[in-house]
């Protein structure tokens, strides 16, 4: 019997495994960086153990810190959570050789699923349809394009190694080949220190069903269902749910054998995910299998009433699986969110910065995963998710309701967040009515309002001002004093807006150039206030950290900064041809010289930073001026990269 159980992991997940390992007696220990001394897992772990600096090669990747963590501590199990180490053979096998169980498959399964080459040539010979392609052994770029000709475009460039569409490429064009290749083995191996690459045959607007299965080492497998993981952006799921709304019994059923036999074929023991591709025609061909705990497990919780990670911990103490597939009974709808830290309106750049305000939304139905609460700082060193908001209903469109008044009701202040995008996502009408497959972010959100620079309606304004006014008057309420006017000066998205302001008694006027609008004030306490707008009551929850107001109501949130009593920031704005680092990382690769002439929209430099490349790219036409960085370097958010001058200077 285990007792003792070590989580190799962080964050969100991490807080989830030590959660069922509690409840089911176990005593837990947390690892940590430097940098996560104080996360949420650290302190939920009975013991926990500093494993090294901020950067992950030196600390979650460092698999010789973290087994020493476990000698330390006398943990018997290991848990690897997702990411990381938790699909490294190496890491499974060191486990073991220490005398120490693993909490997953065995190495060699792990291995082999772990190869796109592999696993696709494992599949054809255990009867699994696959997409056609090519899988040559370490192939060279040459024998890529070779084999490009013959499948003939579109196709997808795959990493072998590869996972959450790092290292991936749709190619269209057989002249972007060479370029692609290069781009997508240069991700995989910052991402999986391995740029071997395979091709397939591209699979137009598909739906992403995944197969959820549990396999025993007595030799019984089961199926708990599918995930329909089609709404993605950049190949990395954005909403996942179960069951599917497109699958059907038969398909379920054809689908969750395929997928037992997937397991089967490879020896497999613990939870995995068998990915697939499904055609407008209901053809399904293999894609990967992940050897983990998936990210988006909790919507087959939901419909399920099991607890996966708890079965993966009888799984471990070589227990048989609980449930044998017959009992196995799918109840209700799920819909699960990944809400991150980074902004639609600028290419989803990751943020960072700390959360002044964290609260998620609750109600019948909703579940929340997370790793931080309130004053934690979403630092640049790992994902910048923040949560995963899930929803649970009698049926499809009650959980689709639940989950978009989750996202409305939680409070992120602090950082810029997806909340917004999301529950546009959620609402949208080809999703209500289930018909949304790889290509509908592409296709229904390139001109979205919620991925353009957020713009302030009046009320917001008003709104903002009320909330100052306030704040510093110290007041819970007005006075009957005369009518004040004062001006305020309000930043908003790097743009000054000047404001009139006049009070009387509970009432506020707000004045911008030619236009007017007109609040009152019901009720304030700090940090939330209630305002009343053409006889409608209206909640505002809002925070001020200094010269800056976070707020949010009327399904919005927003942030002004408060430039009233100060000059306004020197900020480069838009065209000022001063192109910064948006977040911190390292350049690699330089495409640009001193003395060249750029276009605006031109890729300067390529900045990776949590696991993906981001190109840097010029915000006006002109000619670089002044070149400030090399590949290789290591850079910091707003840092000065490259200067670009008008093409007449």
């Amino acid at each position: 019997m285990l007792k003792k159980l070590l989580i190799a992991n962080r964050g969100e997940i991490a807080c989830r495994v030590i959660q069922t390992a509690k409840a089911l007696g176990y005593r837990t220990v947390a690892v940590y960086s430097e940098a996560d001394a104080n996360a949420l897992h650290v302190e939920q772990a009975d013991e926990a153990v500093c494993i090294g600096p901020a950067q992950v090669a030196a600390s979650y990747l460092n698999a010789e810190a973290i087994l020493d963590a476990a000698k330390k501590t006398g943990a018997d199990c290991i848990h690897p959570g997702y990411g990381f180490l938790s699909e490294n053979a190496g890491f499974a096998k060191a486990i073991k050789q220490a005398g120490l169980i693993f909490v997953g498959p065995p190495e060699n399964a792990i291995e082999l699923m772990g190869s796109k080459r592999r696993s696709k040539i494992a599949m054809q010979e255990a009867g699994v349809p696959v997409v056609p392609g090519f899988e040559g052994n370490n192939a060279s770029d040459e024998e890529l394009i070779a084999a490009a000709k013959d499948i003939g475009v579109p196709l997808m460039l795959k990493a072998s190694a590869g996972g959450g569409g790092r290292g991936m490429r749709l190619v269209e064009d057989q002249n972007q080949l060479a370029d692609s290749i290069k781009r997508a083995r240069s991700e995989a191996k910052q991402a999986f220190g391995d740029d071997e690459m395979i091709i397939e045959k591209a699979v137009i607007e598909p739906r992403h069903v995944e197969i959820q299965v549990f396999a025993d080492r007595h030799g019984n497998a089961v199926y708990l269902g599918e995930r329909d993981c089609s709404v993605q952006r950049r190949h990395q799921k954005v909403v996942e749910e179960a069951p599917s709304p497109f699958v059907t019994p038969e398909l379920r059923q054809a689908m969750g054998e395929a997928a037992v036999k997937a397991a089967l074929a490879c020896g497999y023991e613990g939870a995995g995910t068998v990915e697939f591709l499904v055609d407008k025609d209901r053809n399904f061909y293999f894609l990967e299998m992940n050897t983990r705990l998936q990210v988006e497990h909790p919507v087959t919780e939901l419909i399920t009433g099991q607890d996966l990670v708890a079965w993966q911990l009888m799984v471990a103490e070589g227990q048989p699986l609980p449930l044998t597939q017959d009992q196995i009974q799918l109840n209700g709808h799920a819909i699960e969110v990944r809400l991150y830290a980074e902004d639609p309106a600028t290419d989803f750049t990751p943020q960072t910065g700390t959360l002044h305000e964290f609260s998620p939304a609750t109600g019948e139905g909703l579940r929340f995963d997370t790793g931080v609460r309130s004053g934690d700082v979403v630092s640049p060193h790992y994902d910048p998710m923040l949560a995963k908001v899930i929803a649970w209903g009698q049926n499809r469109e009650e959980a689709r309701r639940r989950l978009i008044r989750a996202l409305e009701d939680t409070t992120v202040f602090g950082v810029t967040t997806n909340r917004h995008f999301l529950s546009r996502i959620i609402a949208d009408e080809t999703f209500g009515a289930g018909e949304a497959t790889t290509a509908f972010l592409q296709q229904s959100f390139k001109d979205d309002p919620s991925l353009a620079p957020q713009t302030l309606s009046m009320r917001e304004l008003a709104l903002s001002a009320c909330a100052l006014s306030l704040g510093t008057s110290g007041q819970n309420g007005w006075s009957n004093a005369p009518a004040t006017v004062m001006p305020m000066s309000l930043e908003v998205q790097d743009e000054t807006v000047e404001l009139l302001v006049r009070r009387s008694g509970q009432k506020l006027i707000v004045s911008h150039e030619e236009t007017q609008y007109e609040l009152q004030t019901h009720s304030h306490k700090p940090g939330l206030l209630c305002i009343i707008d053409n006889g409608v009551r209206h909640r505002c929850q809002y925070h001020q950290n200094g010269d800056s107001l976070y707020l949010q109501a009327f399904g919005r949130s927003w942030s002004i900064v408060d430039r009233t009593h100060q000059p306004a920031a020197g900020a480069q704005g838009a065209g000022s041809g001063r192109i910064q680092a948006a977040m911190d990382g390292a350049i690699i690769d330089v495409l640009v010289a001193e003395g060249e002439t750029v276009s605006q929209g031109q890729t300067l430099v390529v900045l990776e930073a949590m696991k993906m490349e981001h190109p840097v790219k010029a915000d006006r036409d002109g000619v670089v001026a002044g070149l400030h960085t090399n590949t290789g370097d290591q850079v910091k958010r707003s840092q000065l990269l490259v200067e670009l001058a008008a093409d007449d200077a």
